[in-house]
């Protein structure tokens, strides 16, 4: 048989064809829509090149005052920038700041603990034990000085005496009962004895406070201390009856040390004696 030889092309190829070439014509003809809503026909256009980039113009401009009050304008900004710079010198020295966290700072030693609590834990509770007691001065304060010059009916100096005001009692309220530092930093400055309060500066009300909250700091450090170090001492005669001298003291007092502070809530008696103490 032979067999017959078939055109390289078919049926098939020829309806694809003729499709391609008539469907443009047809299409052009009706002017259908290719593009449906919200839709945006592409370009072949190339985009304009970007200006020069705007950078705003700051004139910082220093000239003589013209006027008194623009001196007294700029004292007080480089004043309030000084308070500033000093805020935290005066939140841990001018408030209750200092002996909580001197206390607690004992608690940890005396508990015979390194890392735990660490020392911004540490730092932390202080701050918020601080604001907790002092939050009755701070909301005098900004009643009677923040707010006022925030609405502009006080000028600054007064500002400043009316938040000095309340710090002033709170400092001189610690030191009631024990007046020898205010005395002291007196005779040092060569001042006479003081009637009331207001006869006493700041200048010497701060550093007196300051040592007065050292001292109390230390001596509720020292009680602290007592009923951990007997039981050391009582761990360490032990230790030594035993013949055990090469085992360290600490590594076992340090858990009775524990079960006692946790037994009668350690913690809890610390925070309310710390809050009674400035009452």
């Amino acid at each position: 048989m032979i067999k017959k030889k078939t055109p390289w092309f078919s049926v098939s190829s020829v309806v694809i064809l003729l499709i391609l070439i008539f469907i443009p014509a047809v299409l052009n003809a009706q002017e259908i829509d290719l593009f449906p809503d919200m839709s945006v026909q592409g370009t072949m256009e190339m985009l304009a090149a970007p200006g020069p980039p705007v950078i705003p113009f700051i004139d910082l401009t220093v000239r003589n005052p013209s006027s008194g009050q623009e001196v007294a304008f700029s004292l007080q900004i480089l004043l309030l920038l000084t308070i500033l710079s000093l805020a935290p010198s005066i939140i841990i020295l001018m408030t209750s700041f200092l002996r909580v966290a001197i206390v607690l700072d004992f608690i940890k030693r005396a508990l015979s603990l390194q890392q735990v609590p660490p020392n911004q834990v540490i730092l932390g509770i202080a701050l918020f034990l601080t604001v907790f007691i002092m939050w009755p001065t701070f909301s005098t304060i900004y009643t009677n000085s923040l707010q006022p010059l925030a609405a502009g009916e006080m000028s600054v100096e007064n500002a400043y005496r009316e938040a000095e005001a309340p710090l002033r009692i709170f400092m001189y309220r610690q030191m009631r009962s024990s007046p020898q530092n205010i005395a002291l930093f007196m005779s040092m400055r060569g001042l006479e004895r003081p009637g009331t309060l207001a006869d006493v500066p700041t200048y010497v009300l701060i550093p007196a406070f300051i040592l007065n909250e050292l001292t109390i700091a230390f001596k509720i450090g020292i009680l602290l201390f007592i009923p951990f170090i007997i039981i050391d001492m009582v761990t360490a005669s032990t230790l030594m009856s035993m013949g055990m001298i090469m085992l360290p003291p600490v590594m076992i007092s340090m858990p009775f040390k524990l079960i006692l502070f946790v037994l009668v809530d350690g913690w809890g008696l610390l925070t309310q004696q710390l809050v009674n103490s400035f009452l």
